[in-house]
């Protein structure tokens, strides 16, 4: 069963998912400098992410679809965790400044940490 404390915090999580992926449209130059030079298609990248963000963070507010949203957003931060390290030791951070960079770092383990409790809760009442 779950937790009144997992409950607000599965609530919390999905609700700033989905503030964090309505970001992507309404402010997509933002996101620009987090995208790897390398790969083509930025906007449609911010665009997809965004999107997946919103359907993740959705999925954690039902319990129906918790579990699975849970595991998506878990999945997608370990993706997004090297962008985290690159920024941290890149000459021009893309979140700002270094000490952003290095603010930012903790927070991405702290995400991942939290999507793994979540699954993890609703793993265990399977």
């Amino acid at each position: 069963m779950e937790s009144t404390f997992w409950r607000i915090a599965r609530i919390i999580l999905g609700i700033f998912m989905i503030y964090a992926g309505v970001q992507h449209f309404l402010k997509p130059e933002f996101y620009l400098p987090f995208v790897p030079a390398f790969l083509p298609g930025e906007m449609v990248i911010i665009y997809f992410s965004g999107i997946i963000e919103v359907l993740l963070g959705v999925a954690v507010l039902f319990k129906k679809f918790a579990k699975y949203g849970s595991l998506g957003l878990l999945i997608l931060m370990i993706v997004f965790l090297p962008v985290h390290v690159y920024d941290v030791f890149s000459a021009t951070p893309a979140i700002g400044s270094h000490t952003a960079a290095l603010i930012r770092l903790p927070f991405q383990f702290i995400f991942i940490a939290w999507a793994w409790k979540i699954y993890h809760n609703f793993t265990l009442q399977q």
